[in-house]
């Protein structure tokens, strides 16, 4: 394992009070953020906005393997947050919605918005020797999972081996909803044709659940999902 400090490129975006958005896996700030118009909804609320790009993905940083774990990850979003010198509040989607649950965590975030959530970890048990063996063309994947995860490991924008370090960061580090739940203002969002996990905003002291239309991709960019978060961000 590397001591070194993770650190992840920053997008600011004017306005007061910046709201700090966390993507999802095999996406970037630009993907889940900038094109369906996130800093301009916020802008007009009223909000700035920052944004960073994980590990592998976007202009996030290429990375050796042990050199990322979902704490370096926070820690490195603790550090952006610390830059502005305030609580933020934050919107994550998917691995954006798991990494924001921990970040909660720290004390760092006022009001928490978690879209597209897994209730399970889906990166358990993925052996990444031979997803990469996979996604490299050496052996046929043993089963659907690893073929799609090879299939997404390889898209050209994509850093293939920081995204096999990441996953194995993921399987090591399983999410359980009964770990650190948020005790802060939650909201959490759904796409009607996506897992649900009312179940576990059940569980939170201070948690509201909303349904939006689509799925899991179809949820992320709906005007509805970014609605839902600007009015939840913006009330008293």
């Amino acid at each position: 394992m590397t001591n070194e400090r993770l650190e992840l490129p920053v997008y600011t975006f004017p306005g007061d009070r910046p709201v700090l958005l966390i993507h999802g896996f095999t996406r970037s700030a630009e993907l889940d953020w900038v094109e369906p118009g996130w800093p301009e909804a916020l802008a007009a609320a009223g909000r700035g906005a920052i944004a960073v790009d994980l590990p592998g993905h976007g202009s996030g940083p290429i990375v050796a393997r042990g050199a990322v774990s979902v704490g370096a990850i926070v820690a490195a979003m603790v550090a952006t947050i610390d830059a502005i010198g305030e609580e933020v509040d934050v919107v994550g989607y998917s691995l954006g919605a798991r990494l924001a649950w921990t970040l909660a965590a720290t004390g760092h975030v006022r009001r928490l918005v978690l879209g597209g959530m897994s209730p399970t970890n889906p990166h358990a048990g993925v052996d990444v020797d031979l997803l990469g063996a996979v996604a490299r063309g050496e052996i046929a994947p043993p089963d659907p999972k690893y073929a799609r995860l090879a299939e997404w490991v390889s898209i050209p924008r994509l850093d293939r081996d920081t995204l096999l370090w990441l996953i194995e960061a993921l399987a090591a580090d399983s999410f359980d909803p009964a770990v650190d739940p948020p005790n802060i203002p939650t909201l959490i969002v759904a796409g009607a044709e996506d897992t649900q996990v009312d179940h576990i905003a059940a569980t939170l002291p201070a948690a509201t659940y909303v349904v939006v239309p689509g799925d899991h991709y179809r949820a992320l960019i709906s005007a509805e999902f970014r609605a839902a978060a600007i009015e939840f961000l913006t009330s008293p």
